[in-house]
């Protein structure tokens, strides 16, 4: 690990592109801002764990919730006409169906 002193307005530059520069002190903390390519993806280590975690937690479903998507993926099955309703023919037509 390369270990460096930088003071407010000082910048680091890592590979061909990126550029991390000191933009505050205070107190305890640091802010510093990262200027990287689009194609370089940058996450701050806490989140990317957590991430990471959920992830795997949701990969492990129970079996009540791999009952529940089953349902959800169920095909809807088509409406029967109750018993007050009459069923209908085949030269009916719903209205607004043409």
């Amino acid at each position: 690990m390369l270990v460096l002193t930088r003071r407010v307005g000082e910048s680091v530059v890592i590979g061909d592109g990126i550029v991390v520069t000191v933009m505050d002190v205070r107190g305890d903390g640091v802010r510093i801002g990262i200027d990287a390519p689009r194609s370089v993806r940058v996450h701050r280590s806490e989140v990317l764990d957590a991430v990471r975690t959920a992830n795997v937690d949701a990969a492990h479903a129970d079996d009540a919730a791999a009952a529940a998507l089953r349902a959800l993926a169920r095909p809807a099955r088509p409406a029967r006409p109750g018993p007050d309703q009459p069923e209908r023919s085949t030269s009916e037509q719903a209205p607004g169906s043409a």
